[in-house]
């Protein structure tokens, strides 16, 4: 059970009444409503945001055609989206990979399961941080602090981004700190800027058009081997791009009527990034000034944009993207504040009493968003020494994301095949459900996520060791799986298994 500082007074609503039916007192503060849910997952995935930093690697590998990989990953995870609504209608519990996970198949598989989703979304956010380097030089040369070149891959230019990271990181945890109400209102008016921000992005690029749509049929494969294994390696974009839509479940205990609004917002947030994703990337591809300079593979979506755009208004555009950054990185955070919370109150972590307080003003656990923020900063020093090995870490992040889902999606198919039901009988209410679609839909999820799993953790030397690493940069996806499950069986022997011997009475002799 989560402890607090002093008791907070019980609303006595509907919400928090069905919070205690599982077992859990309602201590944090419901304020996000159906927008707010929405701008949670949406701005995790930050299509703005995501498609800016990782356009140039799509096209690179599959030209034009990497376009379709976009679609395909869409409808791979929309089937992932489609289950995950289903269990957020009838698990609204904060930390919801995890408490999905242990309610589906037992609390070892939970564990390792909101385990792989921690590590995930830590090097999420120091990805997501990062990316100011990207952007914030290019609006003004003064936020090029340490240094004089900007690229990533310089020592001022990895210095500068750690610098600036780590300032958003500190940011993102004070607002973390004082409440889920100023997170929400800095997020949904973040999330307005960047739907905003895509918007005016997909009208200059279909105005200034210079080709038409038939673009994605060029593949513009000029490698040694097949174009089939091009296109996987340019899949890795999209792949990239779509995770964490299932925010609006992990701030289940933060929303009003989270059985119904958390589905909705959860498959509407990834929608809409498919959508507006897909707008994004033809138009860049129909406006890009030339498909065979090189310039669209090395600098990617800011190209197009430049080339497009005068001065006032592309730094404009690139404004709307540092804001898509912020939010980004402040609902990872969020998001993964309120895991570690929910597997401390359940007493799962190392310090986990600790973990598991909630001020009694905020209504946030504030030690977790501490936490996160220093863990992702700590993760940014990495870049300082070598910008490919951070490249490598956020890469094998995702990797993680789509375990952590793995570990859901396959047991829910166990139970469907089992006949055990996922219903609640205690809720007389209509909630999303797959209904008799629910074994086909989730075997596709299941497929799904194992085939894309594979796809990113293939040791590719132009994914993991670009620049010519050392072999165990190529291997750095298995391997860092395996490290993080040993890891994991060190630290749930130290704070699941021991605690749990010791609070077993010893047998007295007869």
């Amino acid at each position: 059970m989560a402890t607090t500082l002093a008791p907070p007074a019980h609303s006595g609503s509907t919400d928090s009444a069905d919070l205690e039916r599982f077992g859990y007192e309602p201590v944090l503060h419901r304020k996000l409503g159906r927008y707010a849910s929405f701008a949670a997952g949406f701005s995790f995935v930050s299509i703005l945001t995501t498609i800016f930093q990782f356009f140039g690697f799509g096209y690179g590998f599959g030209g034009a055609a990497f376009f379709w990989t976009w679609p395909i990953v869409f409808a791979g995870q929309f089937l992932v989206a489609l289950n995950f609504a289903e269990l957020a209608a009838r698990y609204p519990i904060s930390g919801s990979i995890y408490q999905w996970s242990r309610r589906l198949a037992g609390e070892t598989v939970g564990w390792f399961a909101g385990w792989m989703m921690i590590i995930a979304q830590i090097l999420t956010a120091a990805a997501a941080a990062i990316a100011l380097q990207v952007v914030l030089p290019s609006i003004w040369s003064g936020f090029q602090i340490v240094g004089d070149d900007p690229a990533l891959t310089s020592r001022s230019g990895a210095m500068n981004a750690v610098l600036l990271g780590s300032v958003l990181l500190t940011i993102t945890t004070a607002v973390n700190a004082v409440g889920i109400e100023w997170m929400s209102r800095l997020n949904t008016i973040g999330v307005t800027v960047e739907i905003v921000g895509v918007l005016a992005t997909v009208a200059v690029l279909f105005s200034h058009a210079d080709r038409g749509p038939s673009v994605v049929l060029e593949t513009g494969h000029a490698g040694p081997g097949p174009y089939w294994a091009a296109f996987l390696v340019s899949g890795l974009m999209a792949a990239y791009v779509m995770v964490g839509f299932g925010s609006a479940g992990e701030l289940s205990e933060e929303t009003k009527n989270p059985r119904r609004v958390a589905p909705r917002a959860i498959l509407s947030a990834l929608t809409v990034s498919g959508i507006g994703g897909v707008l994004m990337l033809l138009g860049a591809l129909m406006a890009a000034p030339s498909l065979d300079d090189g310039r669209l593979a090395s600098e990617g979506l800011a190209y197009v944009i430049s080339a497009k755009l005068s001065t006032p208004a592309g730094t404009v555009l690139l404004g709307c993207v540092a804001v898509a950054i912020l939010v980004c990185t402040l609902a990872i955070q969020t998001a993964a504040s309120r895991l570690l919370f929910s597997m401390a109150r359940d007493g799962k972590l190392p310090f986990a009493q600790r973990l598991a307080v909630v001020h009694p003003r905020f209504g946030t656990p504030i030690l977790p968003a501490v936490v996160v923020g220093a863990a992702g900063i700590a993760l940014l020093l990495v870049n300082l020494g070598n910008a490919a090995i951070f490249a490598t870490l956020a890469s094998v992040g995702i990797v993680t994301f789509y375990l952590a889902y793995l570990l859901v999606t396959a047991p829910l198919l166990m139970r469907r095949l089992t006949g055990r039901a996922i219903a609640d009988p205690a809720v007389p209410e209509r909630l999303f459900t797959l209904g008799r679609f629910g074994i086909p839909l989730n075997a596709l999820a299941v497929v799904w996520g194992v085939v894309m799993s594979v796809n990113l953790a293939w040791p590719r030397q132009e994914v993991y060791a670009p620049d010519g690493g050392g072999w165990w940069m190529l291997w750095a996806a298995p391997l860092f799986v395996a490290l993080a499950v040993v890891v994991g069986m060190v630290v749930y022997r130290i704070a699941v298994i021991r605690p749990a011997r010791r609070s077993v009475p010893a047998i007295q002799p007869a």
